[in-house]
């Protein structure tokens, strides 16, 4: 079985705000040695879910991306610019 491995998106995000955190997820993701899939079932979402946050998809629901950071270690946070 091979490592986790970072995967090309298939379109590019829709902002870069919403891309950088698609990157930081799937930095951590790699660092932390698992999988898109290892990591869905540890938050409870589905791998395509992993995978639209990871691409920057838009459309992803908040609340699956609170989940898929709490698991990763990492806090999403809003601050004024």
């Amino acid at each position: 079985m091979t490592g986790p491995r970072r995967t090309s998106p298939s379109r590019a995000a829709s902002t870069p705000a919403i891309a950088g955190i698609g990157e930081r997820v799937a930095a951590r993701r790699i660092d932390l040695q698992l999988t898109q899939q290892s990591l869905a079932e540890l938050a409870g979402v589905s791998r395509s879910s992993v995978q639209a946050v990871e691409y920057g998809a838009g459309s992803v629901k908040l609340e699956l991306v609170v989940a898929i950071t709490s698991v990763l270690g990492l806090n999403l946070e809003v601050s004024p610019r």
